[in-house]
């Protein structure tokens, strides 16, 4: 028989324990919270911007080793990359739609989140969502975005943090986020770079990668697929392409719903399973560092890929070995 003063104690330091985590992890939120509002009241420094690094030779159609490439990545991305970044910045992209967080810092400010690989639609409903839009100011802060340059059906929305005021503007909020997206790629993005790799091209890669990938190495070895595709003018028979498709269905519930072996014949250009090439545009909003791993991908002779169930990845040089792999890992293979 169990002893029930032993049974208390256990459970008393239990709730201690879970009173303090969520404790810490509140602090920690409020820490980071209220980094984002000093940073967003730091004055703009300018300071000299490198040109995106590019290890793709489209007209040779190969994947090369760029030596310009890890230190660009060292001194511009590495260090927002840590895991435990990556994660407060998740909880906050979560938390961002919950009032009570809002306010924890600021009565009359928000923090807008815009997390890499989400659709526009869903930017602009978290968005309006948090600052309180009606319709008509949504269609508006939507047209403002996809008015700039380059003219896209998406890939604009650049992910990040925003401070604003509770009652901002759909001009107020599209400003802040297009001068985002102007500092982090378009300065990155002379001519230099654009005559190897069209920006518009970059993006769509970008955005795939977003939704295909786990992490940034994972990212540049996904790259290297598709770019090995592209060189051999193999539809890309990317899933998260149909995923896009399948949202923009206004009676569909979810952004982007499980695909099913049928969506393969669904019609619209987006469908890179039937359809070569890259879809017409970015089919969702990539981060500078997508935009970087969709530069510079992995060299490698893959032309398959998949992901295990703990997101481990696997490619193949053949259909083949693609379907050995699924059959190890899944037990079945197509």
């Amino acid at each position: 028989m169990s002893n029930p003063s032993l049974l208390t104690r256990v459970i008393s330091y239990l709730m201690l324990f879970s009173i303090a985590l969520v404790l810490g992890v509140m602090s920690l939120l409020l820490q980071y919270k209220s980094s984002v509002f000093e940073h967003s009241l730091e004055p703009v420094v300018t300071t000299q911007v490198y040109p995106f690094p590019v290890s793709v030779n489209t007209q040779a159609e190969e994947i090369f080793v760029n030596p310009a490439f890890d230190l660009f990545y060292e001194t511009t991305f590495a260090e927002a990359n840590t895991a435990p970044k990556k994660l407060l910045g998740k909880l906050a992209a979560i938390l961002s739609s919950k009032s009570w967080y809002q306010s924890l810092a600021s009565p009359v400010s928000r923090i807008v989140v815009i997390w890499p690989g989400e659709r526009k639609e869903e930017v602009v409903k978290h968005i309006g969502d948090i600052v309180g839009w009606d319709a008509a100011q949504r269609l508006e802060f939507q047209a403002l975005i996809d008015s700039q340059s380059p003219i896209l059906e998406d890939g604009k929305y650049f992910p990040g943090q925003y401070v604003t005021h509770r009652s901002a503007s759909p001009m107020d909020v599209a400003s802040l986020i297009s001068t985002k997206f102007t500092n982090e790629v378009i300065h990155r993005y002379p001519k230099t770079v654009a005559d190897q790799v069209p920006l518009e091209d970059a993006l769509i890669i970008a955005s795939l990668l977003e939704r295909e990938a786990s992490d940034f190495q994972n990212k540049r070895e996904v790259a290297g697929v598709i770019w090995n595709r592209l060189f051999i003018d193999m539809p890309l028979q990317l899933d998260a392409t149909l995923q896009y498709v399948k949202g923009n269905n206004p009676r569909e519930p979810k952004w982007w719903p499980v695909v099913r072996p049928a969506d393969k014949f669904l019609d619209s250009d987006f469908n890179s399973y039937q359809n070569k090439g890259l879809p017409p545009a970015p089919i969702a909003n990539p981060s500078a560092e997508a935009v970087l791993a969709a530069l510079n991908p992995l060299q490698t002779d893959c032309l398959y890929y998949f992901h295990g169930p703990s997101a481990d990845y696997y490619c193949s040089v053949d259909y083949e070995e693609h379907v050995s792999k699924l059959k190890q890992v899944y037990g079945q293979g197509r």
